[in-house]
């Protein structure tokens, strides 16, 4: 079944005939036509209810109300992941129903949206790749395909010294304990990210210094920076959220001028570039995530991309376990198991051969979500940096509700949901959350943060989406802001 499906071309009045259910059960992969009353779901008719009827007399010119079942399963369009799948080992497809018991999507073992946020793009060798793996016993961390992606990425980003690990918030703690961040140490990150940027520092024993963010492109304030130094200070973690470059020119000159590390945080920025130079291969190490919603994806997994080669060795040593790598199973450091499997590899080495072809269709995106969305007053869409041959990678497109609209931006996701589309908010700023309170002087330095996460809703920014999918997505909104 196809990824989007107009609820209208599946479903039929209460008053239609048997015919006119037949021809809606022949043309989708379904098999099934959903009945309405006042736009309200009360039946469901598959083709042997039609069979079943035929055989006992019914004509095909009666109505479906006589023969459609009643009892039937349907979901809250508020029902968890977990709850549709279980409910998908049991019947081919369920429909999805608002609170006023209209139809408003349909979810099948291939979907579970409409329109869905964000899925990832297996149409290349990845089954060839993995069935490699398992034809010739290879699954585990040895194998060629993680030494290939390895590689690859290195070609890709422009950097050969690679690093292959289980997810993206290892990477980010294997590339600080690598650097010798630790106990005493300080951190400047930015408030606004994911939460595994600042696990990833307290996993090391250093404090995380939060910083507020810039209120155009929501990456770190690097005006901000400066004041935060202490004599504590050993590293800087900026975070390209959402796919947009920090400005890492002004941000090295800082850590030049105060001797600092900087550990760029990519896990949303693969395809990125600043100045013409990819992100992540400039700074004493970045990381890369390739979880299910990234741009490529390994199911899950991660990268470390280092500067100096001794830094890209002791951290491939703490990554196996801290074995010598000249002497097996001699441990001379206590290190981790964050490696990555050959499946997980695999994976990965086919996705980067689509990796071109996905990020033309990411900007493509952003480009008709800008054409839809353009001219709706007090929304703050995303764009690319001011600087020459830079480019954000749109890895979720984003954008923000200014005053007025921010007040509605649950109730806008609530409608969104009730139309089969499925969005989220951005991240909560680190500083409200009970962890990571005692990380912030005051709640009224990260302004900036807080308004951005009050208003932000990331639209749905898989590759396969179409322009008649995001053409719905933007007239919903646009509904949603005026109800």
């Amino acid at each position: 079944m196809d990824k989007y499906v107009s609820i209208h071309k599946i479903s039929l009045d209460v008053a239609a005939s048997i015919k006119e259910a037949l021809h809606i059960i022949g043309a989708g992969e379904a098999g099934v036509c959903f009945i309405l009353s006042e736009k309200k779901l009360v039946g469901v008719l598959t083709d042997g209810d039609v069979r079943r009827a035929l055989i006992n007399g019914v004509s095909i010119d009666d109505t479906v109300n006589t023969v459609m079942t009643s009892d039937f399963c349907s979901l809250s369009v508020n029902s968890s992941l977990t709850k549709i799948q279980d409910k998908l080992r049991l019947f081919k497809c369920i429909p999805i129903v608002n609170h006023k018991g209209e139809m408003v999507d349909l979810a099948t073992s291939q979907r579970y949206h409409q329109i869905p946020l964000i899925q990832p793009l297996l149409n290349g060798n990845e089954l060839e790749y993995v069935t490699d793996c398992i034809q010739t016993s290879w699954i585990s961390s040895q194998g060629k395909y993680v030494t290939l992606f390895e590689q690859k990425f290195g070609e890709y980003v422009g950097s050969p010294r690679t690093l292959a690990v289980s997810n993206g918030t290892v990477a980010l703690h294997l590339a600080l304990v690598a650097l010798g961040v630790g106990p005493g140490d300080e951190v400047i990150v930015p408030d606004l990210t994911f939460a595994a940027t600042l696990n990833s520092i307290l996993y090391t024993g250093a404090t995380p210094v939060l910083v507020d963010v810039d209120p155009k492109t929501m990456v770190i304030n690097v005006e901000q920076v400066s004041a935060a130094i202490t004599h504590r200070t050993r590293a800087i973690m900026p975070v390209h959220l959402y796919g947009y470059p920090v400005n890492l020119e002004r941000l090295l000159a800082i850590a030049s001028d105060y001797n600092l590390l900087v550990i760029e945080d990519c896990a949303e920025a693969l395809g990125s570039f600043y100045r013409g130079t990819h992100v992540g291969t400039t700074c004493d190490a970045s990381i890369f995530s390739f979880f299910g919603n990234k741009t490529i994806t390994t199911g899950e997994g991660g990268m470390v991309v280092f500067r100096s080669t001794a830094v890209l060795e002791r951290a491939r040593i703490l990554r196996d376990h801290g074995m010598s790598p000249s002497k097996r199973y001699w441990h001379e450091v206590v290190g981790f198991n964050y490696r990555m499997t050959n499946i997980q590899a695999a994976i990965g080495v086919a996705q980067l051969e689509n990796i071109t072809y996905i990020l033309d269709r990411k900007r493509w995106i952003a480009s008709i979500y800008e054409k839809y969305l353009a001219g709706i007053s007090h929304l703050q869409l995303p764009t690319d940096p001011e600087e020459s041959q830079s480019f954000n990678s749109y890895w979720l497109y984003t954008i923000v509700l200014n005053p007025p609209y921010d007040a509605k931006r649950d109730k806008v996701l609530d409608y969104l949901q009730g139309t089969g589309i499925e969005a989220r908010p951005v991240f909560f700023p680190i500083h409200l959350m009970p962890p990571y309170q005692i990380y912030s002087d005051s709640p009224h330095n990260f302004n900036c943060a807080t308004s951005l996460s009050a208003g932000g809703i990331s639209l749905p920014s898989s590759v396969s989406i179409t322009e008649l999918e995001i053409e719905y997505v933007c007239s919903s909104l646009r509904a949603a802001l005026l109800d």
